[in-house]
């Protein structure tokens, strides 16, 4: 019993003294190293990727501390930028903009035939933008989940 508690405890003191640039750097490397199966998959993996990095040049400004990242509830606040929801986010204009650049981002090549590119709807009821809030919730979950 004691040598799990000594084994475990410089770990927890290292935890606690990084900064929150290391504290990125550590859930980008985890996120990184997850497999992906699908063009969407590999989608998700890289809006994760660009959220991560967006918050790493937050963190380097001096704009998010380790307390930002801290919990939960204050990652998916950060991960925001400031905006209320996922949609909001997408929509104004603070990841991709364009339909072809989010097509190809998520779709596998028979869908982007099928789409044109993006130049049509994935579907009757979404818009890109629309699948790209999609897309970035699920790769906030991600982020939260590699994190915590």
């Amino acid at each position: 019993m004691k040598n799990t508690i000594l084994n475990t405890f410089p770990v927890v003191i290292i935890e606690q003294t990084q900064t929150a640039a290391e504290m990125i750097e550590a859930i980008t490397q985890k996120v990184e190293q997850s497999k992906t199966r699908s063009a969407w998959d590999r989608g998700v993996k890289a809006y994760a990727i660009e959220l991560l990095e967006n918050l790493a040049e937050q963190a380097d400004g001096g704009y998010i501390t380790r307390e930002d990242l801290s919990s939960r509830d204050n990652l998916r606040k950060a991960l925001l930028n400031g905006a209320r929801d996922w949609r909001e986010f997408s929509e104004g204009g603070c990841s991709l903009c364009y339909d072809c650049d989010i097509a190809e981002r998520l779709c596998a090549p028979w869908e982007l035939r099928k789409t044109r590119n993006g130049e049509r709807n994935p579907n009757s009821r979404e818009t890109w933008i629309n699948v790209q809030t999609r897309a970035l919730y699920q790769a906030a979950r991600l982020i939260v989940s590699k994190a915590f």
